[in-house]
């Protein structure tokens, strides 16, 4: 049994976890952006398996939180959109990941 403050740690680490980027849809696409310079919506559908509704609703939200910036553009006559993480959504996200990290190390072992 631990007798550290171990409790607390995890405690804060969870009031931590930002909980737009912690909803699996959202988190999904913000793992996939990270490793990423740019994605189009193809790519991301084929990788999350969403629907085109389902995925531009989330990424719609990433996007009023400054995460991410949505670029729409023409090749030819087809319309294509392509999505990157800003710098404050690549900063949100490796702070999620240590919030994580945090509590999963934090936690008491049976």
């Amino acid at each position: 049994m631990r007798t550290d403050n171990s409790g607390g740690e995890v405690q804060e680490s969870i009031t931590k976890i930002d909980k737009l980027i912690h909803e699996p849809s959202r988190y999904m696409l913000m793992a996939y952006l990270y490793v990423v310079e740019v994605a189009d919506f193809l790519f991301l559908i084929r990788q999350t398996g969403m629907t085109w509704g389902n995925l531009s609703a989330h990424l719609s939200k990433l996007e009023a939180a400054g995460y991410v910036v949505i670029e729409k553009e023409f090749l030819g006559k087809k319309p294509h959109t392509t999505v990157r993480l800003t710098d404050e959504g690549r900063n949100a996200f490796e702070e999620y990941r240590g919030n994580m990290k945090r509590v999963l190390d934090n936690l008491p072992a049976k």
